[in-house]
């Protein structure tokens, strides 16, 4: 390309040129004005043209403009060049920065960006769930005016970021417990990330109870056989005595392998993926098992009825569904008086499912310790429970159970009257059958 300096010099030279050429057929002077002529409309375009350019420079748009003639056509083609290489660069960054901040909104933890006098410059929306933190309303707030929480305040003037901190801080949905660090950057700026770490806290101290009660439960039937071992080892008993203690030890030691495999049914379903849908469980063949080993538990003390009223049968894991219905009829029987009836049912649901139900004329529980039934090893009255022989896992194992299925518990009881215990199946957890209305 022919750079403008050399490109204006060789236009003079055209017009003197031109200007020599009409002199000879003309006097000097009109030879002299038709020259100043040509060179001042040239001046007053150039002049022009680049008042146009600068109007189109001040623009923000210089595609499609009007190109003119000569070195101003070839600026206009470059400028309109740039202009869309500009153009297609903004639009990426705007894109790529879009796409960041979509993706630091979508993270489930708390991102606040400071200044170098600890002011916010930018936080992402989950800061209002975690520090109630408008990102427009606290803009360059400094963080301690909003978080005022003692420790966090001590925990920035302290400036020692090498561990986070623990806090517990009443969030817009309640009380949580918040794991914060700090991370220097740049020019003495900081970013302060926040995790909510209530539902861990709150594990980690079910796992710790959950040790406790095992521990618990262990330690007292080893206690027993502890002491009975120490009888028989060190005084004189007669055959009936003997017999008396063998007895309760092995009534112990078998509280303590209830316990234990329970805790183990437990494990396995922690550990083992949701039921599959691929096995049919004959509900009306795993009734009549119910019904026998209930009536065996029972040992005559208690009426006992079944019904099936629904032509459905459920998809999942035999074994897991009768230990589940197992669980819950036993529950009946060890908290229904002697002489008192226990019903179980199998019957069509309003929801296209099916409903199985334990229902008794037991001792009944207290409405506020119902949410608290599934729970591990807690019971309403620990005394009776032990004496019962129950372990305090059953509901737990049958909760387990109930979600591996797709399945709802519902428990509705009233003191004095009895009780009933509901597994609600979804229709997508059932498979039809041809026999209904059966009585076993």
């Amino acid at each position: 390309m022919i750079n403008v300096g050399l490109r204006t010099l060789y236009i003079l030279l055209a017009i003197l040129a031109v200007t020599l050429v009409f002199g000879s057929f003309f006097s000097p002077i009109i030879t002299i004005i038709l020259g100043v002529t040509v060179l001042a409309l040239w001046i007053l375009y150039q002049s022009w043209s680049q008042d146009r350019l600068l109007k189109a420079l001040l623009s923000d748009d210089l595609i499609g403009r009007p190109r003119g003639i000569g070195i101003w056509r070839s600026i206009y083609e470059q400028l309109e060049k740039k202009s869309k290489w500009w153009r297609q660069e903004i639009f990426r960054s705007e894109l790529e920065y879009k796409r960041f901040i979509q993706a630091v909104q979508a993270s489930p933890n708390g991102l606040v960006m400071l200044d170098e006098y600890d002011q916010i410059e930018w936080c992402n929306n989950i800061c209002q769930e975690h520090f109630r933190l408008d990102p427009i309303r606290d803009a360059r707030q400094r963080i301690t005016f909003l978080l005022r929480h003692p420790d966090f305040i001590r925990y920035m003037q302290k400036a020692d970021f090498s561990t986070p901190l623990n806090l517990d801080f009443m969030g817009v949905n309640g009380n949580l417990m918040l794991l914060l660090q700090i991370y220097p950057y740049g020019e003495n700026r900081k970013l302060l990330l926040s995790q909510d770490v209530t539902a861990l806290k709150k594990n980690e101290s079910i796992r710790q109870e959950f040790v406790a009660n095992v521990s618990h439960e262990l330690r007292t039937p080893l206690t027993v056989l502890s002491g009975f071992l120490e009888t028989l080892i060190e005084i004189p008993l007669t055959e009936a005595e003997k017999n008396k203690y063998l007895h309760l030890m092995g009534a112990q030691s078998s509280r303590m392998l209830s316990l234990v495999e329970d805790l183990l049914i437990l494990t396995r379903l922690d550990n083992s993926p949701i039921s599959p849908k691929t096995a049919v469980v004959q509900v009306a063949e795993l009734m009549q098992r119910l019904v026998e080993d209930g009536k065996s538990i029972s040992d005559g003390k208690h009426k006992i009825l079944s019904s099936i009223h629904s032509h459905q049968n459920i998809l999942g894991t035999e074994n897991e569904i009768f230990s589940a219905f197992s669980n819950l009829i036993t529950n009946a029987i060890r908290y229904t008086q002697e002489g008192g009836e226990i019903e179980i049912i199998w019957e069509d649901h309003a929801n296209g499912g099916a409903i199985f139900s334990v229902k008794d004329t037991g001792i009944g529980i207290s409405p506020e310790y119902i949410p608290r039934l599934t729970e591990r090893f807690y019971r309403v009255d620990r005394s009776r429970s032990r004496e019962s022989g129950g372990t305090g896992l059953g509901l737990a194992i049958v909760k387990h159970i109930a979600i591996r299925h797709d399945a709802e518990l519902l428990i509705q009881s009233t003191v004095g009257v009895g009780s009933i215990f509901s597994l609600i199946f979804s229709k997508d957890r059932l498979t039809s059958t041809t026999d209904k209305n059966q009585e076993i």
